[in-house]
C-alpha cells in the first residue's frame, strides 16, 4: 500500500529529488528498485552521495520496516548494506550485481531513529569488486548497528539490453 501523498505504482513524482541527479542514483523514467527507486512509494527510496572515498546514505526507518517491535528488521539493514556496497561500483562508472553479501550485526536498530550507511572499496578488478560498509546510528556515530562485506561481479553478457528492451523506462540507466 502506497503511503498517503505518495504516488502509485503507475503514477510518476511531479520532480526527482535534486539530491538524486547524480552518477550514483538512478535518474532514468523507471525508478522502481526497492532500495533505491524514488518512483516505488513501498521502497526505501535511498539517495546516495559520495564522501571523500565512501559513499553514503542516511535511512530513518518507520513502523513498516520493523521485525521485533521497536527494531528494524534485520533483512532491511542487509538491504541497507547491499545497496549502499554494490554503489562503489557505480562510483567506478559501472552497474554490478551481488555475488555474496556477509552481514554482521551488532546492535538492535531502533525505529524512527536515522541510521547512516558507508561503504568504501576493498578491490576492484574489471569483472569483480570487494566493499565492506557499514549502519551506525546518524546522532551516535560510535553505535554499530551492522558491518557488512560484499563481493559483485559484472552484469550477465545482454543484461543491460534485454533490461531496456523490457523495461523502456530504463534508457540511459546503465550509461554514465
Amino acid at each position: 500500500m502506497a503511503n498517503e501523498g505518495s504516488p502509485g505504482a503507475d503514477e510518476t513524482p511531479d520532480e526527482t529529488p535534486q539530491a538524486a541527479t547524480d552518477p550514483l542514483n538512478d535518474t532514468s523514467a523507471y525508478q522502481r528498485c526497492f532500495a533505491c527507486g524514488v518512483r516505488n512509494p513501498d521502497g526505501l527510496q535511498l539517495v546516495f552521495r559520495q564522501e571523500g572515498e565512501a559513499v553514503v546514505t542516511e535511512f530513518t526507518p518507520d513502523l513498516r520496516f520493523q521485525g521485533f517491535p521497536g527494531v528494524v528488521h534485520g533483512g532491511i539493514l542487509a538491504t541497507l548494506l547491499d545497496e549502499t556496497l554494490s554503489r562503489m561500483a557505480t562510483a567506478q562508472g559501472r552497474w554490478m550485481m551481488t555475488a555474496r553479501l556477509e552481514v554482521r550485526y551488532r546492535a538492535a536498530a531502533p525505529v524512527g531513529q536515522t541510521l547512516r550507511v558507508s561503504a568504501r572499496t576493498l578491490a576492484a578488478r574489471a569483472r569483480m569488486l570487494t566493499a565492506a560498509g557499514e549502519i551506525r546510528l546518524a546522532d551516535d556515530p560510535a553505535t554499530v548497528i551492522a558491518t557488512a562485506e560484499g563481493t559483485f561481479m559484472a552484469l550477465p553478457p545482454g543484461y543491460e539490453q534485454e533490461a531496456v528492451e523490457r523495461f523502456p523506462d530504463l534508457a540511459g540507466f546503465f550509461e554514465f
